[in-house]
């Protein structure tokens, strides 16, 4: 029986395919797919799980297996926290992990054609899930959880034991495609499954107390959306290109560089897990050789054990072969003897016929000779008293020689029985020997096998301490990577920084009207400031709840675009994402969101009527309206009066800060630092100066 249990091996092509697979995975330059799938695997390994957390792939492929579960020992879903796509499709898994929920990113989940009895309950909390593939299982129910998986768009549950939908399917609002068993359904009925998915749903709402509305009202994002939506610029489209490649310069850059630090943080991972499988095959071999060493003592042992229980057998055969001996002389000796007896028989029988031959011959004689009947008489008794003696002696002698051997029978009986139960003591304390020796290897080879099963489990926690530390390396020197980026950018800002202000006091320095200048520039300002006085009571008369809406996007600066075209929740309900492009609302991210907060807002004003704002409502102003300004003359006076500009986020301080390239002074020192566009022009903020008033 082998100490160790060894599970089945894949074979040499399915190896190399493994091999080849994982290879290519880490390649520099590789996709974010990595493809295991068709190599005879039981479990995944330990090395697909690091790819995917160092390399962040994406797209898991390991159909076709043979997988009984998906994570082993020693292993942690949050390894596959980048992944979107997880086919499992044709393995032997019987149930996926508990805490299947981790997996947030998770898009589509196909475990066709497995052993599933039930699904987990956080399936839940996959909620970018858009599709999920259970067919030929043998599910017999659904979780309830599956209603919070707001982005799902096809489920296939066909080829199972289910006869119950669950109630809270009805949630699941972005539903397009339902593949199901209709024929073997109780709960809906057969016939409304028949019908579509569309009739499902409608059933499950009306059931729930729930508003059916089609799936293409629901806005869902894309498998992968990795870009990031253009905004014009005010330089034109030869500035964008040129600032576009030189950003995509510096990522390229900065992905050679990490992509080249982890292609050295792989080697030293590689390296150093050589390094423990070579100790691991070393501590193996170790084991194995002291194994042998001890198999062939035991065997030793035993040989010796048995060749001196053959010669004691041998020793016993040989004495039970000389009694049988002694046993079967006396036997041939006791029958001689009784042969003898026979024999006597037969004379006492002749002596008996002469007897009688004589006894007639007397009669004859007595007859010839006319002998007297006494003395006939008398010799007869006498012949017949000697013979009578005769014949007793014999017996006599007969019964002696019998009792003799039957004496000496039962003591060579006894002899044999003694020594028959003696060899049989010998050989049962021989047998309690060997099995106290048998029993004395196989506790020793228990505690050597405990021994090396102490060392292994030893060596996993090493190697597993190991691998921590790497992954905390890892992570340690991807922080001081970003640092050190960091750093260098602010060095770099810093010193461009300082170089364009030494340029900008050598110009302030040259020019003499300096002052004039930036009287002017305020002056500008507090023109831009004043709008007109339509378009504010236009902004005045939107509905509170859409100015809320926009304030919470942060679209503020739509606000004069929508008071002009005089939008409301109830227009802007029934427009699409292509009316708000054209009325000047270029993010499509926003376009959608707004739409969507529309759509909320109307809906809970259904629910709950006494929500709805009132027509007349208007939005109070922030801060108090100042008079118009009286005219003045445009010349500067005597002595120049600077006057002073109110910031526009806060409405409060003092503008103090000029923006670079466009040179508006619009905002206080506070309110500019989370600023990256001016809010007047929406142009890039290249650089800020702060403005001091001379007293």
């Amino acid at each position: 029986m082998p100490l160790f249990f060894r599970k089945r091996k894949p074979s040499e092509e399915a190896r190399k395919r493994l091999e080849y697979q994982m290879c290519l995975a880490k390649e520099a330059g590789a996709d974010d797919i990595l493809d295991i799938s068709k190599c005879e695997l039981s479990e995944i390994p330990f090395g697909a799980f690091a790819t995917c957390k160092v390399l962040q792939k994406k797209v898991l492929i390991v159909h076709t297996n043979h997988l009984t579960s998906l994570l082993p020992k020693s292993c942690s879903l949050l390894s596959l926290a980048t992944i979107k796509v997880l086919d499992l499709h044709d393995n032997q898994l019987t149930a996926l992990p508990d805490d299947l929920g981790q997996l947030t990113a998770l898009q589509v989940l196909n475990v066709e054609r497995n052993q599933l009895t039930q699904l987990p309950h956080s399936i839940g909390n996959l909620t970018q899930l858009q599709t999920l593939n259970v067919k030929d299982n043998k599910l017999k129910e659904l979780p309830d959880t599956l209603g919070e998986l707001r982005s799902l768009r096809t489920l296939n549950i066909s080829g199972n034991e289910i006869q119950r939908l669950p109630q809270m399917l009805a949630h699941v609002r972005t539903l397009e495609m339902l593949s199901l068993d209709a024929s073997t359904m109780v709960y809906p009925p057969p016939e409304v499954c028949s019908a579509g998915t569309a009739a499902i749903l409608q059933f499950l709402c009306k059931e729930s107390g729930l508003e059916y509305y089609p799936p293409s009202q629901y806005l869902l994002p894309v498998l992968e959306q990795d870009g990031t939506n253009s905004r014009d610029s005010p330089d034109g489209p030869t500035d964008r290109v040129s600032r576009e490649e030189v950003e995509w310069q510096n990522r390229f850059s900065d992905y050679e560089k990490r992509k080249e630090q982890k292609m050295l943080e792989k080697l030293e991972f590689e390296r150093r897990l050589e390094l423990g499988q070579r100790e691991h095959a070393q501590l193996l071999q170790q084991s194995s050789s002291q194994k042998d060493e001890i198999l062939q003592t035991v065997k030793e042992e035993q040989f010796r054990l048995e060749q001196g229980l053959s010669e004691r057998q041998r020793h016993l055969d040989a004495e039970r072969q000389r009694l049988q001996e002694q046993l079967k002389q006396t036997e041939r000796n006791i029958s001689s003897r009784i042969q003898k007896l026979l024999q006597e028989n037969q004379r006492q029988k002749k002596s008996s016929e002469i007897l009688k031959s004589l006894e007639n011959e007397r009669i004859r004689m007595e007859q010839l000779m006319s002998i007297t009947q006494e003395e006939t008489e008398n010799l007869r008794r006498r012949e017949v008293a000697s013979a009578m003696q005769q014949m007793l002696t014999e017996r006599c002698k007969n019964r002696l020689m019998q009792m003799a051997y039957e004496s000496q029978r039962q003591n060579l009986a006894q002899q044999a029985c003694s020594s028959m139960a003696e060899m049989d003591e010998r050989f049962q304390q021989i047998l309690s020997w060997q099995q106290m020796d048998q029993n004395k290897a196989i506790s020793q080879i228990l505690q050597e096998s405990a021994m090396q099963k102490a060392a292994f489990e030893a060596l996993q926690v090493k190697k597993d301490l190991m691998h921590r530390q790497i992954r905390s390396q890892e992570m340690v020197s991807e922080q001081r990577w970003a640092l050190s980026n960091l750093l260098q950018q602010l060095l770099k800002e810093k010193q461009q920084r300082e170089e364009e202000l030494r340029e900008i006091l050598t110009e302030l320095e040259a020019k003499s009207e300096t002052r004039q200048e930036n009287y002017w520039l305020i002056q500008y300002q507090r023109l831009l400031n004043q709008k007109p006085l339509s378009l504010k009571l236009q902004e005045e008369g939107m509905e509170s709840q859409l100015v809320a809406l926009l304030e919470e996007l942060s679209a503020e600066h739509y606000l004069p675009i929508f008071a002009h075209h005089r939008l409301s929740l109830a227009l802007l309900s029934q427009m699409n994402p292509g009316d708000l492009a054209k009325l000047g609302v270029s993010e499509a991210g926003l376009q959608h969101e707004i739409l969507r907060k529309v759509q909320e807002l109307l809906d809970a004003a259904r629910i709950q009527p006494e929500l709805k704002p009132p027509v007349g409502e208007f939005l109070t102003p922030t801060a108090p309206q100042e008079p118009p300004e009286s005219m003045r003359p445009s010349a500067p006076p005597a002595e120049l009066e600077v006057q002073a500009s109110e910031c526009v986020v806060c409405l409060e301080q003092e503008a103090q800060m000029i923006f670079l390239n466009c040179g508006h002074v619009c905002c206080c020192q506070q309110c500019c630092q989370p600023l990256r566009t001016c809010p007047l022009c929406r142009q890039d903020i290249v650089q800020r100066l702060r403005i001091y008033h001379s007293s």
